[in-house]
């Protein structure tokens, strides 16, 4: 991406803005380190303190994160993915996990509609990994490829606003899963629930993909339920 001389009328939300830019097309990738100040008082053409101010704009928004010792790292890669942790945060557990699962209903029947052969291939090799670590008992691992496995299913939809969405919201979520997942601590039972939704996504079959989504559902929110109740 090139970076523009900024005008002197608002320096600090444009520099501001173009550096959201990097952020958001993945040229500053969230969990590093933004480049250091001189070269980017070198880059923008502005002053330190100019540059500051536009870094502590960020830093407000919460897309950067600023640590002593550390420097400046990105957080988020968008405006949207803070608003949403920040909100799941003051939620509970049912709520996100009827959040996450409302849209992969919908997903589900997408993806068996318009599924592609290199959808199929993807899917595939999250589901012998959460196979695999099944096998192995690793609840951890699990999380990890169960996470993988159904934002594998969501991009097979190829819509683009949904895709993001829901990338956001699992992010956001992610705390929430691995508590659900702790809880129900199932994950035989949760790879046989991949499997039957694999299945009826490959044979384009919505209305039984949906209901492996549904099926999905109702059992983490007994799970949770019981947990919520002891």
């Amino acid at each position: 991406m090139a970076i523009q001389k900024a005008s002197r009328s608002t320096l600090v939300g444009q520099v501001a803005e173009q550096m959201e830019q990097m952020i958001e097309s993945g040229q500053w990738q969230v969990g590093k380190k933004i480049p250091a100040e001189p070269e980017l008082m070198g880059q923008f053409e502005v002053s330190r303190n100019t540059l500051r101010e536009a870094i502590q704009s960020l830093v407000h928004a919460g897309l950067l994160e600023t640590r002593q010792g550390i420097g400046t790292t990105v957080k988020s890669d968008s405006d949207l993915g803070v608003v949403l942790e920040r909100k799941i945060k003051k939620s509970d557990l049912l709520e996100t996990l009827e959040v996450r699962l409302g849209f992969e209903r919908e997903a589900a029947q997408l993806a068996a509609e318009r599924r592609t052969a290199e959808d199929l291939e993807q899917i595939q090799c999250c589901l012998d990994q959460c196979k695999q670590a099944s096998e192995n008992n690793d609840l951890f691992q699990f999380v990890k490829m169960d996470i993988a496995f159904h934002k594998s299913v969501v991009k097979a939809t190829h819509n683009g606003m949904f895709i993001e969405l829901y990338e956001h919201i699992t992010d956001a979520l992610q705390n929430s899963i691995n508590e659900i997942m702790r809880i129900k601590n199932t994950v035989h039972v949760e790879n046989e629930i991949h499997i039957d939704l694999f299945q009826a996504i490959h044979s384009g079959d919505q209305q039984l993909a949906l209901d492996c989504v549904n099926k999905y559902l109702n059992d983490a929110k007994e799970s949770l339920s019981l947990m919520l109740n002891e």
